[in-house]
This record gives structure tokens, C-alpha cells and sequence, in this order.
């Protein structure tokens, strides 16, 4: 199987699809991962390059993960605008697009619900799969305030932040992965 993510330093922090790649196989799940990914950039910047739309197009991938820029967010609208520019490519193939849902930086948990609602919508919009990492993440923090997510400049993942990421990718995406049984 192949991935492409496309995304920014939320994505190529800890080479995190390489992780995403362990997990799969973990589960016996051969996986191939691109990274087409520029710090600080979102579905725009991805939108008006060639290489993405090429990648989409002739790369064979079974799944797309697309990540937009996460501080500052950005207006809507051009989030919206871009990503249908690029879910335009990703309907002339064969692949499945999954939305990653990055997280707040320290501090600003309240703007999650603004940032997971700007995904969710996509996501309906578009009928494709959502990975709620930013949701996944606070609830970890709730829940495991010993652990710390955040790398030191207190916006990207640690280590352990990017196996957060890795693992509610592929939890999304497992049973388009894995073969049924019986």
C-alpha cells in the first residue's frame, strides 16, 4: 500500500509518516510513505504546486493525508478553496483522502473547537476520512498530564506528540487497510 501526506512541520516533525509506516507494519500492513511538505505552509501553498498535483494524479497512492497550516490557522474560506483544488485531483484517482486535524498550540485550547469544526465540515463536504488528532490530543493531555505532547517551542509534537499523530492516522484509516476476514 502507499501514503502521500502533504502537510507541513505538524507532518515531517519526527518523521512522523515514517512512524505512521511502523504502526502499519506493526500490523502486518506493507506501507510505502511519500511526504510532500514545506514548514508553515497549508493547502495553498500545495494547491498552486505542480509536484502535488502530479503526485496526486500519476502516484498510485491508496491514501492521501492532507494537513493545513495549524498557527495561525487562517481564514476559512482560503482553507476551503485550496482543498477543493486539490480534492478535485484526488477524485480523479483511485485514492482515499483522509483530512489530518492538527492541534492548538500550548495555551489556546480554546480555539480546538474552531479548528476541529473548520475539518469536520471539509470532511462532510468532501465524504472523506477525518483523523481528529487535534480532539485525540487535548483528551490525551486530560487524561495523561504527565505526558507531554509538546516539542520545546510548545506548538509542534514531541516524539510522543508525533506517535499520537501517527496512531489516530492509522485508526482512522485501519479497516480500509486491513483485509476482512471470513
Amino acid at each position: 500500500m502507499r501514503t502521500l501526506f502533504i502537510g507541513n512541520s505538524h507532518t515531517y516533525y519526527n518523521d512522523m509518516p515514517r512512524l505512521f509506516k511502523d504502526i502499519c507494519a506493526e500490523n502486518g500492513i506493507d506501507m510505502q510513505v511519500t511526504m510532500l511538505t514545506k514548514g508553515g505552509m497549508g493547502f495553498e501553498y500545495h494547491a498552486d504546486n505542480e509536484q502535488t498535483r502530479f503526485n496526486i494524479l500519476f502516484g498510485d497512492y491508496d491514501f492521501i493525508i492532507l494537513q493545513h497550516v495549524a498557527h495561525p490557522m487562517g481564514e476559512f474560506e482560503a482553507m476551503e478553496e485550496a482543498a477543493d483544488r486539490i480534492m478535485e485531483w484526488i477524485r480523479q484517482t483511485n485514492s482515499k483522502a483522509c483530512l489530518y486535524m492538527t492541534w492548538t498550540e500550548e495555551g489556546n485550547e480554546a480555539f480546538q473547537p474552531e479548528m476541529s469544526a473548520r475539518y469536520r465540515k471539509l470532511a462532510d463536504k468532501y465524504g472523506c476520512h477525518l483523523a481528529p488528532v487535534g480532539e485525540m490530543w487535548w483528551k490525551h493531555i486530560h487524561e495523561h498530564p504527565e505526558t507531554d505532547l509538546y516539542f520545546e517551542d510548545r506548538r509542534h509534537a514531541s516524539k510522543e506528540g508525533s506517535m499520537l499523530v501517527a496512531r489516530t492516522i492509522f485508526e482512522t484509516l485501519k479497516e480500509e487497510m486491513i483485509p476482512k476476514q471470513g
